[in-house]
């Protein structure tokens, strides 16, 4: 009798703890197997960011190479293009022109050749000028053919290609990394406008025509800047008043109504519908 009741108790105090040892491994598993999924879901969730993640740094690398590689590939062609047809006649000898261009050569690369453009300073405007069947043919397309974003400087379809329109519009791309019309934006600040104020057209003709820019300012896309024809003297006198008046600057520079105008159109670095341009009169040819 004495030793049944402790028995008894053991016998009672085991169960329980059976009963305890049993359920504690349970509720381990179970919480061990939530924290399992709620890791494994993360860890899916996290490498898919991941993988996300890099597929547009690639991608975004990819385009960076693509605009640069093109940037390249377009600043070397033009190079090579302006050592082959243009020599530099740093004393004005021989024909008289500041550089002569050999436009045989330029056209057995491309006929649509009707000009070229020179800038003493900023120097690296120095390009040949096409004119397309339309202002699309040239955005794209560089001077020998190639599918590249520098395009190529080109005349307003609807201009005479030979320069002698009361206004001429000439386009070109505003490029990141200067080349182009990029240096246009130069002619904002007075001071410069006043150190170089003038720019070249070259003909296959054998004319040098000289300009002096008399206005240079920021435009919409739609401005009575890109007006190249005039029912009379008064509309075209109206539009040298309005394409003074956008000017940055006063340049004191007045052209008459007879006068004859070259417009030089490039985006701006804001990348809108906003425009600078640059005009200038013809002041000399030879």
């Amino acid at each position: 009798c004495t030793t049944r009741p402790p028995s008894l108790s053991t016998r009672q105090s085991r169960c329980p703890s059976r009963a305890l040892t049993g359920s504690v491994p349970s509720n381990s598993r179970k919480s061990k197997q939530e924290n399992k999924k709620t890791w494994t879901v993360g860890r899916v969730i996290s490498t898919i960011v991941l993988i996300i993640a890099l597929g547009v740094f690639c991608f975004s690398g990819f385009k960076l190479f693509q605009i640069y590689s093109g940037y390249h590939k377009g600043e070397t062609e033009y190079e090579d293009i302006a050592k082959l047809a243009v020599t530099n006649n740093s004393e004005k000898e021989e024909s008289g022109h500041l550089i002569d261009v050999d436009f045989d050569a330029l056209k057995e690369i491309n006929p649509d050749v009707v000009a070229w453009i020179h800038f003493e300073a900023p120097e690296i405007i120095n390009y040949p000028v096409v004119q397309g069947k339309d202002n699309d043919e040239y955005l794209y397309k560089t001077f020998k053919g190639y599918d590249n974003t520098v395009g190529t400087i080109f005349v307003n379809a609807y201009n005479n290609p030979d320069f002698n329109d009361k206004n001429t519009l000439i386009y070109g791309h505003y490029m990141y990394n200067g080349t182009m019309f990029n240096e246009l934006d130069s002619y904002a600040d007075k001071d410069f406008w006043e150190a170089h104020p003038y720019f070249y057209i070259y003909t296959p003709d054998g004319r040098e025509i000289k300009y002096q820019i008399y206005s240079a300012g920021v435009v919409k896309d739609t401005s009575e800047s890109y007006t190249y024809q005039f029912e009379n003297d008064a509309s075209f006198e109206l539009f040298l008043q309005i394409t003074k008046s956008i000017s940055n600057y006063d340049t004191g520079v007045n052209p008459g109504v007879d006068a004859e105008v070259v417009t030089l159109s490039t985006c701006t670095k804001d990348d809108n519908d906003d425009r600078f341009v640059v005009h200038g009169v013809k002041v000399e040819e030879n």
